[in-house]
């Protein structure tokens, strides 16, 4: 029927989840700690937040950094890494989850942090025009989308129109995005989040999230199955579920601000060498946890997308 939808929204029906926690496998939380398999293949055995600093020490002047804000920070272990490595004036958490929060505040200690218990999307655009930099790490995925949306309604000139799907319209005109030949997802959240840093001058924001237009290079397909679907697509989890992202609409609603946009892959900054070790664990589909493991973490070198968006002027 045309104009139907669901709505996947963190925020509204994942608070009980979110007062418990429930460790999720990100790459940041397969780097914590130097004993981590994952370390044992790279380069340089460094936590994700020290290859992130690295990263972003080529892309921006870390240096002139003066006030950062990290949105939905997890256990606190990037805002951690980031501040034993950059000296500021100001640095805040903003986080969804009393119980992260808290965790947050334990991880975070001897830091001079403020943290604050809110919904993003809740807080006035003022507020982030005190930050230089602004962190969301592998958490826009979390951020509502809107799901199964019949294309139809996208070329109706219908103007009593459902305010969910107005919305969805009006991102399509103002981005001047093609229409999708049959049902597809959009990552509203993800869009308004960028377009809310954009629109209050944050000089620089980072983020990251699963990416559903990833990529492996041809030499690396038969050994790393990535699928790249261009539609968003739902990820269970416990307790809840997200989706990957469409990370050209966010280069689209970046470039319109006047951003300039670095985007890639993890694979950019966390490299490891392509030993036999390494081979023999991606194509021996062997079962012992440890190569498990890696096998994950390698395949979301590739999964996770980033941007590093940097104001024009």
């Amino acid at each position: 029927m045309t104009g139907s939808y669901h709505i996947n929204d963190t925020a509204s029906y994942h608070r009980e989840w979110l007062k418990t926690l429930g460790w999720e496998l990100t790459v940041t939380n397969a780097l914590e700690g130097a004993a981590s398999p994952c370390r044992s293949i790279l380069d340089k055995n460094g936590s994700f937040g020290d290859l992130l600093a690295d990263h972003l020490g080529t892309l921006i002047p870390l240096g002139s950094i003066s006030s950062v804000l990290e949105i939905g920070g997890g256990y606190g272990f990037l805002m951690r890494d980031f501040l034993r490595r950059v000296r500021v004036n100001k640095a805040a958490m903003v986080e969804l989850s009393p119980v992260l929060l808290n965790k947050q505040r334990e991880t975070l200690k001897g830091f001079n942090v403020t943290f604050t218990e809110n919904d993003f999307f809740s807080i006035g655009a003022d507020f982030f025009r005190d930050f230089d930099l602004v962190l969301m790490n592998e958490i826009v995925g979390d951020f509502p989308t809107i799901c199964d949306i019949d294309p139809a309604f996208l070329k109706s000139a219908d103007s009593d129109i459902d305010p969910v799907l107005g919305r969805v319209k009006d991102f399509f005109t103002a981005l001047g995005l093609p229409v999708p030949e049959g049902p597809f997802n959009i990552n509203t959240g993800a869009i308004e989040a960028v377009d809310k840093l954009c629109s209050a001058g944050v000089k620089y924001i980072y983020l990251s999230e699963h990416s559903c237009e990833a990529k492996v290079p041809e030499n690396m397909q038969n050994r790393i199955k990535i699928e790249s679907t261009q539609n968003p697509e739902r990820i269970p989890l416990m307790g809840h579920c997200e989706y990957t992202v469409k990370f050209s609409y966010l280069v689209q609603v970046a470039e319109q601000r006047g951003y300039r946009v670095r985007r890639g892959q993890y694979k950019d900054f966390i490299t490891f060498p392509y030993t036999d070790r390494v081979n023999f664990i991606l194509t021996s589909h062997s079962q012992k946890e440890e190569h498990e493991i890696i096998r994950q973490f390698i395949e979301d070198l590739y999964k996770y997308e980033y941007m590093v968006l940097t104001r024009e002027g």
